[in-house]
């Protein structure tokens, strides 16, 4: 297929249109902001589910990447050269050609001034891959672009630990549901326990996400989780990068460096 992607060549406007929020990726260790994943909203705000509702088998290409350049522009522009990675989530399902549909996103970072190597492409476990070879194919294709990939909701979704021997990401989030209130639970702290020893053999980075108190995230610590995502640190901002009042506080820097 070469650099043809038959997909989403052709650049007629989608039917409705959407915005990109920012949510922070924070490294406690180091105590500075990672990076930002880009998250699909309304034009208002509106949740993710308001714009993906809308998107119809005939229109998934045209969509995927009109937001893979939404979130690069944006980002480009909002970073300011900062050394920061961007976190872009792709369908596991859609029937991609991984050389051919990235150009798009290539000509987006170019034009930015966005460093690939600070790219990273999230796919998600919690849907049934049909084609988990092909996801193979396209992690794959991005690691030899210079891109991160990451494997997000893991410990939610079908394939768990097979999934990730088979496709060995850069990165895995492991699911805010086993996080939650983990500090109560004996089991989801093993469990959580057993994944990072894992994937630390593996050389595999670990992201906690959906962390929402100070008990979560001091359990999480102590796990050896340095980086993390949640209500905690910043809620999403609609096509701007919030502030993480944690990292400005002088007890949290404290904290971070105990």
């Amino acid at each position: 297929m070469g650099n043809v992607c038959v997909g989403c060549r052709e650049d007629v406007a989608l039917p409705f249109e959407f915005r990109m929020a920012f949510q922070p990726i924070v490294d406690v260790a180091s105590h500075r902001v990672w990076g930002y994943e880009a998250l699909v909203r309304g034009v208002n705000g509106e949740s993710a589910w308001s714009v993906l509702s809308q998107v119809s088998d005939e229109i998934r290409y045209r969509f995927d990447q009109a937001a893979r350049v939404m979130a690069i522009e944006t980002a480009g522009r909002l970073y300011e050269g900062q050394d920061l990675r961007l976190s872009i989530n792709f369908m596991p399902n859609a029937v991609y050609e991984p050389n051919a549909c990235i150009q798009k996103s290539l000509a987006a970072a170019k034009r930015a001034g966005f460093p690939h190597r600070n790219l990273m492409f999230e796919f998600t476990e919690n849907e049934k891959m049909e084609d988990p070879a092909h996801v193979q194919r396209i992690v794959e294709a991005y690691r030899k672009l210079g891109f991160w990939t990451a494997l997000d909701d893991f410990g939610a979704g079908y394939a768990g630990l097979g999934l990730l021997s088979r496709l060995q990401p850069d990165l895995i989030k492991i699911d805010m549901e086993l996080l939650r209130d983990i500090h109560l639970s004996r089991a989801r702290q093993v469990i959580v326990a057993g994944i990072v020893g894992i994937a630390r053999a593996l050389d595999i980075h670990v992201l906690a996400e959906g962390v929402e108190n100070d008990n979560e995230l001091t359990v999480l610590r102590a796990a050896g989780i340095s980086l993390f995502q949640g209500y905690h640190f910043a809620k999403p901002a609609l096509m701007a990068l919030p502030d993480v009042p944690l990292l400005m506080s002088p007890v949290a820097v404290n904290a971070a460096r105990a």
